[in-house]
């Protein structure tokens, strides 16, 4: 099978999939801000959320471009991939720096369904995006480290049976260089609950199961320690890069979603007896949102190939993720526009998908952010922070 063909299948199998979840389904659920639990469950049950696992775990062993195309489609389709996309992202952490021990441990469960990596414990309220200033503590006693501390934004741990959880091991001020000093764990939510971890849920504008967590003397095995002690930092960059592909898979997927009701709403309404569709001032803003979604989508495949080949691709997946939010909102703008009332109707799905997009451009990294990266660290201008 080509890459054109395995491609090919992957979008038609999702597509089929999403079929049996449409728009009511969505809508339901945000309306009560549920966790999609059965489409989880069927996505894990058809092989997807276990893409990047290996096959001697039980899963896919497909990259990190199979892994954008799926997660494309489910937002294409009129879903939200949120849900999943963190058991794909953490991957790239848990398969390039895990043990062998942790991998047999966790990634056949996880391939099976038995078990959920879908928590990325990283920002903090203090901290925000300046991950080397986290100061949520890991101190060794023993055969355990003792956590303490708090992290915010961290999506889906009510629902996920395993962390990934970036703490300082070292305090900054004994570091030689600001990258070291911190570790990378894997923590068992339901066995800690109650026993130092408390999950408190945040209520946002859209249903993105948003939660605040705090550690206050939690016991992680040692085991549990991802790779070497004080290096965690340089390990989540993986799956960071990774996250960036996947999150502009997702922008992508929802531009066309966008592009593709806008263009059949604007040729099938009539105004003034023709199709709003043949005036240029809804047609050519239309038009453009497809060009721009269209060169988002040539990035997110270049990033796509250069992690899969094992390179480096910071810039590649940055530029990605950047071009993606800014082409995704302005199709889902676009798409409101050309409805005019309709598209604030809850039936259109418009509005909602139009709230879910509009995240991208702060998460998981604010598109301001991407662009100090690139100015500083790829056309190397002075540092602005």
């Amino acid at each position: 099978m080509t890459d054109t063909d395995l491609h090919d299948a992957l979008r038609a199998g999702v597509r089929a999939l999403c079929e049996r979840y449409p728009g009511s389904y969505w809508r339901d659920l945000d309306e009560r801000r549920a966790y999609p639990e059965g489409f989880v469950r069927a996505m894990t049950e058809a092989g997807y959320l276990s893409a990047l696992i290996p096959p001697e775990y039980g899963g896919g062993g497909l990259g990190v471009t199979e892994a954008s195309i799926i997660l494309e489609e489910v937002n294409r389709s009129g879903g939200n991939a949120g849900a999943c996309h963190a058991q794909m992202y953490t991957m790239g952490t848990v398969l390039r720096h895990g043990s062998e021990e942790q991998k047999r441990r966790y990634l056949a469960e996880i391939a099976k369904g038995s078990l959920r990596l879908q928590s990325f414990g990283v920002t903090e309220p203090d901290a925000g995006s300046d991950t080397l200033s986290i100061s949520t503590s890991a101190v060794r006693d023993g055969d355990v480290y003792i956590v303490n501390g708090q992290k915010i934004w961290n999506s889906r741990a009510e629902y996920s049976d395993l962390m990934l959880l970036l703490v300082r091991t070292t305090p900054k001020a004994e570091v030689q260089r600001r990258t070291e000093g911190l570790s990378v764990f894997l923590v068992e939510i339901r066995s800690s609950l109650g026993k130092g971890l408390t999950i408190q849920p945040i209520k946002t504008m859209l249903n993105h199961f948003t939660t605040q967590v705090f550690f206050e003397d939690l016991q992680v095995p040692a085991e549990n320690l991802v790779g070497e002690e004080g290096q965690g930092f340089r390990y989540i960059l993986d799956g960071m890069n990774a996250e960036r592909v996947l999150i502009a898979a997702e922008c992508i997927g929802d531009g066309d979603w966008f592009i593709e009701k806008a263009t059949a709403y604007a040729k099938g309404r009539q105004v003034f007896g023709r199709p709003i569709g043949q005036n240029q001032g809804v047609q050519f803003p239309i038009a453009q949102a497809y060009a721009r979604i269209r060169a988002a989508d040539l990035m997110r495949y270049k990033a796509a190939a250069l992690f899969d080949a094992g390179q480096p691709c910071g810039p590649e997946a940055n530029m990605a993720k950047l071009l993606g939010a800014e082409a995704s909102w302005e199709a889902a703008n676009v798409c409101l526009q050309t409805h005019g009332g309709f598209g604030f109707a809850r039936e259109f799905d418009i509005e909602r998908k139009f709230r879910e997009t509009r995240l991208y451009q702060v998460a998981p990294v604010s598109t301001n952010l991407i662009l100090a990266y690139l100015g500083q660290n790829v056309l190397g201008m002075p540092r602005s922070y």
